[in-house]
Parts: C-alpha cells; sequence; structure tokens
C-alpha cells in the first residue's frame, strides 16, 4: 500500500554514507560517576560530543520517569538532523521500511493507493491484480477500519501499516461507499504487491495520456512499457503527441528522474548537483534513441509536483522541448540520501542541492508554468476512462490536449 504525500522526497540509493554516534562504556562510566578528566586536545567536536553525552546522561539517571535508552539516543539523533532543514529527518525502523517501499515499489499487502482527504482515508485506486482490487474494493471507497481497529486520520502510516504483513496472512476491511447504507466488509488475504507508478491511456489521434504518481525505481521501465501497450493497441507505429502529467507527483528516485527525462531528451544537460562531498557534485546529460524524444508533449504539473517531478519538468522546459501548464511547483531543489545506522533505522539528509540546465535554483520557488491554468478543485485529475473526472472537468488537461493537438498537427504537416 502506498500513501499519496506532497512532501517530495527524493532519494539517492546506494550513496550510502556512515553515519556513528558512539559512546564508550568509559565515557558513560566517567559520566556516571563524576570523574571528569580535562580534554587534552583543544577539539570543538570532542568537547561537544562530551556535552551530548553528559545531557544524555543526566536524562537516563535524572529525569522524573524512566526512559528507554533507545529513545533517548534516538531522540538525540532526530534533534541533530530535524534542526538541519525540512528535508532531513530520523527514520525509525517502520519509516524506513516505508521509505524502501515507495522507492522500490515492492512490498506486501493489499495493493491499495490511498490518500488522506478531508481527514478521511479514501482510496485513490486499488491496484491491478493485488488483493485488495480483486476483492472489489473500488476508488472513492473510504476505508474507517483495519481488523476492527478504527481509522486514524491523525495517523494514517498506523493504518497503512495494519494492511501490510507477511505473503498469506488475513485482514479485514470495513469500507464506506456512496450509495451503500452500511459498510461493507472485506476479508482479504495480504500478497506480494509490485507498485506500477506510470498509468496511459490512448486518446485518438495519435495522442497518449501518460500519469506518473511517483518515481520508483521502476518507472522508467513502466514508462516504456506503457508507451509500448498505448502504440501497439493503438495500430501505430508512433505516437503523434503525448501529456505527461506530473501533477501530485511527490518525487522519489533521483536516478529514475534523471532516465525519464532522458527519454524526451537527445541531448543536452538534465541536471546538476552541487553538495561538499564527491558523490553530491554531479552533472547528468541525456543521450538520443529514444522513441519519446522527438514527440510533441506537454507537461501538466501543480502545487503537488515536487523534487524529482520538478527535475524533468525543469529539464524539458529549458530546452524547449516541452511546454508546462498548471500552476507553480512546489520548489523543492534539493537532494536527500539515506543513510542506513542499523537496527533498521536511518537518517535522510540532505546532500546536495540541484540546478536545471539552465542553471536555475527552484528551491523555494518551484516551476513556474508556460501556460498558467487552475482547475476548480486543486486535487482534481483525470485518472482514465473510467474516472469521474472528465477530459472537459479538467481544465488543466483540456488546456494541454489543445495545446498538443495543434503541435501534432503542425507537425504532421511541417516535418
Amino acid at each position: 500500500m502506498k500513501v499519496s504525500l506532497r512532501s517530495g522526497l527524493v532519494l539517492v540509493i546506494g550513496v550510502v554514507l556512515g553515519l556513528g554516534l558512539a559512546l564508550s562504556t568509559s565515557v558513560w562510566t566517567a559520566l556516571s560517576t563524576r570523574q571528569k578528566q580535562p580534554v587534552a586536545v583543544n577539539d570543538p567536536t570532542i568537547e561537544s560530543a562530551a556535552m551530548i553525552a553528559e545531557v544524555i546522561d543526566r536524562v537516563r539517571r535524572e529525569y522524573v520517569d524512566r526512559v528507554d535508552d533507545r529513545r533517548i539516543v534516538e531522540s538525540a539523533i532526530r534533534g541533530i538532523v530535524a534542526d538541519l532543514d525540512p528535508h532531513s529527518t530520523f527514520l525509525n525502523a517502520e519509516q524506513y521500511e516505508a521509505i524502501r517501499i515507495t522507492t522500490s515499489g515492492n512490498y506486501t499487502g493489499i495493493g491499495l493507493d490511498v490518500n488522506l482527504d478531508g481527514g478521511k482515508v479514501t482510496v485513490v485506486n486499488p491496484l491491478e491484480g493485488a488483493p485488495a482490487a480483486r476483492a472489489g474494493i473500488l476508488p472513492g471507497d473510504v476505508v474507517v477500519s483495519v481488523d476492527n481497529v478504527p481509522v486514524d486520520s491523525k495517523d494514517v502510516t498506523a493504518t497503512v501499516a495494519r494492511m501490510r504483513g507477511a505473503p498469506g496472512t488475513p485482514v479485514t476491511l470495513d469500507v464506506v461507499r456512496d450509495g451503500k447504507h452500511e459498510p461493507l466488509r472485506f476479508a482479504l488475504m495480504r500478497g506480494s504487491v509490485q507498485v506500477k507508478s506510470v498509468t496511459g491511456e490512448y486518446l485518438g489521434n495519435g495522442l497518449a495520456y501518460l500519469r506518473l504518481s511517483s518515481f520508483t525505481d521502476g518507472t522508467p521501465r513502466d514508462l516504456d512499457a506503457t508507451v509500448g501497450e498505448l502504440t501497439s493497441n493503438a495500430g501505430i507505429d508512433k505516437l503523434l503527441g503525448v501529456v505527461l502529467d506530473l501533477r501530485g507527483n511527490p518525487g522519489g528516485v533521483l536516478e529514475s528522474a534523471i532516465r525519464v527525462a532522458d527519454r524526451f531528451l537527445a541531448d543536452g544537460i538534465i541536471v546538476t548537483g552541487t553538495g561538499r562531498v564527491r558523490q553530491a557534485r554531479f552533472e547528468q546529460t541525456a543521450h538520443a534513441g529514444d522513441v519519446l524524444e522527438d514527440v510533441p508533449t506537454v507537461v501538466l504539473v501543480n502545487r503537488g509536483s515536487a523534487s524529482a517531478s520538478e527535475i524533468v519538468a525543469g529539464a524539458l522546459q529549458d530546452h524547449h522541448r516541452a511546454r508546462i501548464v498548471g500552476e507553480t511547483t512546489y520548489g523543492k531543489g534539493s537532494v536527500q540520501t539515506v543513510m542506513p545506522l542499523g537496527e533498521g533505522t536511518a537518517i535522510k539528509l540532505t546532500t546536495s542541492r540541484y540546478l536545471t540546465p539552465s542553471g536555475r535554483s527552484i528551491n523555494g520557488l518551484g516551476i513556474e508554468p508556460d501556460v498558467v491554468v487552475h482547475n476548480a478543485d486543486p486535487g482534481q485529475y483525470y485518472h482514465g476512462a473510467g474516472s469521474a473526472v472528465g477530459l472537459r472537468d479538467d481544465a488543466q488537461l483540456f488546456e494541454a490536449l489543445r495545446l498538443i493537438s495543434y503541435d501534432s498537427i503542425a507537425q504532421t504537416t511541417h516535418p
């Protein structure tokens, strides 16, 4: 199960840097017995570490209530990184696992994409072939309890965690559905779930709609497969126009964003990064040979498009490869690296700031669309032919289709 968030996390899995906080037995003993020795080397880092150790020891011994040692250490780490910027944070075991699922797209559960909508945990989409879809759970259903435990809208993470579990284990969901007077109960068996981050629809006249919900390790592969299926099912050799919908896409894996942008670009810089360590300084360029690199494209964005989404939109805008339609994006121009600490925990630390191909920093500013269009409902997206939101109800998509139709006709008339 995946929860749609707008915080925007760009993760560099694989660039693993070590971080250790070691408090030796001798340090604990010295502090406990108050046998303080002067620091031989005038090193501010050593002095600061000794101060932290003393605070931890005082909390362990003198705080009014007994506090678990692990909780004290985790709180200390959390405090160190939380004060750096809004995107650096300590990840406990549950949060670290959620990050792993988000980036890999693989987990065991029931296969629901949910969102917190008006204080309700609402089903956005049951994943095709997953237990929830096979049982008949539908988009728009509101989850009210899991295994008879009522949903707490203030702690959606706990609700999601209860839906996950070992393959073959049972879980019961109660959902409220429009038109039904009583909640519906579904008895499900958890299974292996593969999250597909790309959906698409052939709209006729050589035009295709592609929606990317996030950037996982498998997003470039999913994009290639979806484009191949659409062209094959439409009976055409090549698409004449594409609308790439990145609205509400909070980001994800940096490498995935680079590879998606490369699908639309034949050459040139995609993104550059600046940071203190060598791995944080990079320049990524496009390579020729992809089927979408000369297809007229319009990109849809809004305030929920962040991080990796902004890398793609910024690269295509700077190269005049696509027009951007919608609203100014979130404005997250930094890269976070996930660094395992052991015992299932990790820190997510900002290690780089990225620039678009023209050298723009969009951090705190976002990407301004070429054509500004507001939807009456900020959360209104088109999810395909079966969606309650029609093409004409989605003003941003309607404008994108108008532009792409014009572009595709112009290209056909004047190759």
